[in-house]
């Protein structure tokens, strides 16, 4: 990816996960013009952990309950 930004091969792209994290001060990644990059936070909002702990409660409650769970991961499919 930093060659491709670095010599033009693709006009930019917003990144917010690097393989080391966070993104040291000394990264080539910071001198680009043509790149964004923001904190790996985006999901973190005013109410993240209460809509979470909802979530968890709700999905214990149907657990118990015997029935399907939200959000379930497919690991088949891939997600």
């Amino acid at each position: 990816m930093l060659e491709a930004l670095k010599y033009r091969r693709i006009a930019g792209a917003a990144l917010d996960v690097f393989h080391e994290e966070p993104l040291p001060p000394d990264s080539p990644f910071w001198s680009l013009d043509n790149i964004l990059i923001t904190p790996h936070t985006a999901a973190v909002t005013d109410r993240l952990w209460e809509r979470h702990y909802g979530l968890i409660v709700d999905n214990m409650k149907r657990f118990l309950a015997g029935q399907p769970l939200l959000n379930e991961v497919d690991k088949n499919r891939g997600y």
